[in-house]
């Protein structure tokens, strides 16, 4: 066992090394803080002559762990690697054929894993990273405007 007053452990742990652990603890105390909480009342601050105008929130929080209380629209299929979230529970699902026309009450998620999709109707709290502008899924050729990725999910609020 190495003596903490000898010389070699004084070597292996210098000045450099310390701030640089320190470093790396203070980043992963930042990655593991609680996600920016959002609701459908705060994604948007107005409709304009050019539509929607993101939420100061939603700016401020884009490429950063978010979470929001919704519902899933009816999926396209049982397991699905993506679903919509919505403010109100829905019987018919919500895609737009352009973004012009995206309504202020859905979002896009998109799971870190494809899961088993819970019915519609279901009370679900999601987290992930969230992405904001326009974008073409590639896979699906949906539009959306927000998105949540590398998401998880859990039934209630």
């Amino acid at each position: 066992m190495t003596d903490p007053h000898s010389g070699s452990f004084r070597k292996r742990i210098s000045r450099r090394g310390f701030l640089a652990a320190s470093l790396l603890l203070s980043t992963g105390r930042a990655r593991a803080e609680a996600p920016t909480p959002l609701t459908f009342d705060t994604l948007y601050s107005e409709f304009g002559v050019r539509g929607l105008v993101f939420s100061p929130i939603v700016k401020a929080s884009a490429g950063r762990a978010v979470s929001i209380v919704g519902y899933m629209a009816p999926p396209l299929k049982a397991e699905a690697a993506f679903f919509v979230l919505t403010r109100e529970p829905l019987a018919i699902c919500p895609f737009c054929q352009s973004d012009a026309d995206w309504p202020s009450d859905i979002v896009v998620v998109r799971l870190a894993a494809a899961s088993a999709i819970v019915s519609a109707g279901t009370r679900v709290t999601v987290t992930g990273r969230l992405e904001v502008g326009s974008a073409v899924d590639p896979d699906t050729g949906f539009v959306s405007q927000l998105r949540i990725v590398d998401a998880q999910y859990r039934r209630g609020p």
